[in-house]
């Protein structure tokens, strides 16, 4: 397929293709803006985007069918936010998207692998910042759903269940109700909640969630972590929510020994959701969850679920979408300095890691 004429890139929209992605990482307003710009903008359509194709075909923009990126000029930037089909295929265009590949993590040494074969670029979007910080980040989506998750596993549990499949809610103010009937179902007095990275994005969606439920979060970040442990706070909270990101140093928070300590812990929400990262904090699971499984019960007496969802955000698809959006959109108008700023830094990222 020829590229849309343009005198700057040409920003590929990918499909999302795992199951229950629905997030977008431009909105059409974001595509009319790049397109008055000169970008050329192409948007696959899906079959499970939030936002229809048809609010994207009305900006002017080019439509491509689904799943057709492969085939798309080499000179087009891919993006995308979720993983590609993990096939083995080389990759020889740039590719924006969150890669989760630089933590040593098995499905991420392959996905740099397929760069190195096909001469492509990754430009993460975890590694997309600039003196501040991240620019654009999911985290406070994913607090709120982790939460969420989380109190529902822990109502669940209080019944002698364990969580039921979820699915996406129209908005945030929906999935707190929902939250707060199961917790008001169980007849019980509401669960403390340790949050640590209370300070952060994730943080402070989780603590927001717990607020609204009724539930009332303890809040740690680092002054509260820096003795690095043992933490028995954490064992005497009914909820436990990691929101920190594993990175070489991170104390545990939770050791492969709690199972079977005394404790009051009955929920672990491991939002930030690294378990085969040598780095986690969280030392008694080591897989993810899904939706139709949302937690892994780690020890029966008494119990212990994990939740540890690796795309939290996208039950409130929506609004993720549209917030996200907002915060990336002044760096994808950008893209035409894409060896300069923020890209330029997560290029150097991607270069070290690959040797280039």
């Amino acid at each position: 397929m020829p590229a849309p004429i343009s005198d700057k890139p040409h920003l590929w929209v990918r499909a999302e293709q795992r199951t229950h992605e629905e997030r977008v990482g431009i909105t059409p307003d974001g595509v009319a803006r790049l397109l008055a710009a000169g970008f050329a903008v192409t948007v696959e359509e899906s079959r499970q985007r939030a936002i229809p194709i048809a609010a994207y075909r009305a900006t002017g923009c080019a439509i491509a069918p689904e799943g057709t990126w492969p085939e798309a000029p080499r000179d087009a930037i891919i993006f995308g936010l979720k993983e590609l089909p993990d096939n083995g295929t080389p990759l020889p265009h740039r590719h924006i998207m969150f890669g989760h590949a630089f933590k040593g993590q098995p499905a991420g040494q392959r996905l740099l692998a397929r760069f190195r074969a096909g001469g492509g670029a990754l430009y993460d979007l975890e590694y997309l910042t600039d003196e501040a910080g991240r620019v654009a980040a999911f985290g406070y989506w994913a607090g709120y759903a982790g939460a969420a998750v989380s109190a529902l596993a822990w109502a669940a549990q209080a019944q002698g269940d364990i969580a039921a499949p979820v699915s996406t809610y129209p908005d945030a103010d929906a999935l707190a109700r929902a939250v707060s009937a199961a917790l008001d179902g169980t007849g019980l007095a509401r669960p403390g909640a340790l949050i640590i990275g209370a300070l952060g994005r994730v943080g402070t969606g989780a603590a927001d969630l717990c607020t609204a439920v009724g539930i009332a979060p303890t809040r740690w970040d680092m002054a509260e972590t820096a003795h690095g442990g043992p933490f028995p706070e954490v064992l005497a909270h009914g909820i436990f929510l990691n929101c920190i990101l594993a990175r070489p140093g991170t104390p545990v928070f939770v050791p492969a020994d709690a199972v079977t300590a005394p404790r009051d812990l009955r929920v672990i929400g491991d939002i930030a959701c690294d378990p085969d990262s040598a780095f986690s904090p969280v030392k008694v699971y080591d897989r993810v969850t899904t939706w139709d499984a949302p937690v892994l019960r780690v020890h029966d007496a008494p119990p212990l679920d994990v939740m540890a969802i690796d795309n939290l955000p996208s039950l409130l698809p929506r609004e993720s979408s549209e917030d996200f959006a907002g915060q990336l959109l002044p760096h994808l108008l950008a893209l035409d300095r894409i060896d300069a700023g923020v890209w330029g830094r997560a290029r150097a990222v991607f270069d070290d890691y690959t040797g280039r």
